[in-house]
């Protein structure tokens, strides 16, 4: 009797996952977080995009949660680096190894490489990416295990992971604040009708409150710090007396170069974040601009969709709407909306061909 296709059987070891024969699956390569999609498991990782090695030799040491708790404590001849920049590869080889990794991790293709079957991947990437940065892409997923890559722009990957019908004949906007980049796009018929990409997002919003930190301040804080101060007290604005919440900060002091303490309050992060926050709504409202009037109309009635994990800063959603009077909502699965929608689209292939770019054209022109 032989095992079914896609299966081997109750064979793993205890607490670990059946391993598959071929598990196509999808990745959002995100700037600050990695998540793999298995249309048969659903969401089966999700973990930092950082990556621990020897400063030599690049011996990998440990990725992922692991490699990210190392970020400014490691000894000087180790270091933890974040491979993918702004949502695109900054170091093709360290993230074709961090890519390897993960799957690994997971079980993806572990038995189904003993027999030369391999899984295929639907990678999400920015809207507007170069030639360069897709071919970086699918070159680091094939020399990784898959036998196919294909890559989907996150606006279109993020719609449908949060459930739009992006194969009607209406228009839908996303806007997809991911770690690296902000991707904001009107969506009808399964493609993209126009969009654009912004490198202002969550990275940028934790640069602006340690700038904003040290110029008032004159504290040093890391990049953790910042990030653990924006989801603790941070706001898009404040709107009413009980938004206003506050928080220990600790630092070194730029004038005596010693430990020190401060107090903020959520007043001091909406001041901080007021020009990045600008510039993401100064971009969609660019977007509505070019869109066509029956679009338009539609989104009116249906509304602006927002994923990823900086759509989750308090009363983003309001700013947006105030700036634009349309009505905005937060899907439900934000941060995960992305790596869904990748491995979603990989039984809609027929559907999205013209919006997908395949490996085997691509890397061989």
């Amino acid at each position: 009797m032989g095992f079914p296709v896609d299966w081997i059987g109750d064979t793993a070891l205890e607490g670990e996952r059946p391993l598959r024969f071929s598990e196509d699956i999808g990745i959002d390569l995100g700037t600050a977080t990695f998540l793999i999609y298995s249309k048969h498991r659903g969401l089966i990782l999700q973990e930092p995009s950082v990556i621990a090695m020897t400063r030599d030799t690049k011996e990998v040491k440990a990725v992922g949660e692991e490699a990210y708790r190392m970020i400014g404590r490691t000894p000087s001849n180790i270091i933890a680096v974040r491979p993918i920049k702004d949502g695109v590869i900054a170091d093709d080889a360290l993230t074709e190894k961090m890519i390897s990794m993960f799957l690994r991790k997971v079980n993806a293709g572990g038995i189904g490489r003993f027999f030369n079957i391999r899984p295929q991947l639907m990678v999400g990437v920015p809207s507007g990416v170069t030639d360069v940065e897709k071919r970086a892409v699918l070159r680091a997923a094939i020399n990784s295990s898959a036998k196919r890559a294909f890559l989907i722009e996150e606006p279109l990957a993020a719609a449908i992971g949060a459930g739009l019908a992006i194969a009607e004949p209406v228009g839908s906007m996303v806007v997809d604040i991911g770690g690296g980049s902000t991707d904001i796009a009107v969506i009808s018929l399964g493609g993209i009708v126009v969009s654009e990409s912004l490198r202002v997002a969550g990275n940028e919003f934790d640069e602006a409150i340690i700038r904003y930190v040290r110029r008032k301040e004159n504290l040093m804080i890391g990049d953790r710090t910042a990030e653990e101060i924006k989801v603790k007290i941070g706001a898009a604005a404040i709107q009413s007396k009980s938004d206003i919440l506050t928080a220990e900060v600790r630092g070194r002091d730029l004038m005596v170069g010693l430990p020190k303490t401060i107090r903020l309050s959520t007043e001091d992060i909406v001041e901080a974040l007021s020009d990045p926050v600008y510039k993401i709504v100064e971009g969609v409202k660019r977007v509505l601009e070019i869109t066509p009037p029956e679009l338009i109309s539609d989104i009116i009635d249906r509304g602006i969709v927002m994923t990823g994990g900086g759509s989750l800063l308090r009363h983003f959603a309001n700013v947006i709407r105030e700036a634009t009077g349309i009505p905005v909502v937060v899907a439900e699965n934000a941060t995960e909306a992305v790596a869904i929608g990748t491995g979603m689209a990989l039984e809609m292939i027929p559907l999205l061909k013209d919006s997908l770019i395949s490996s085997d054209n691509y890397l061989r022109r």
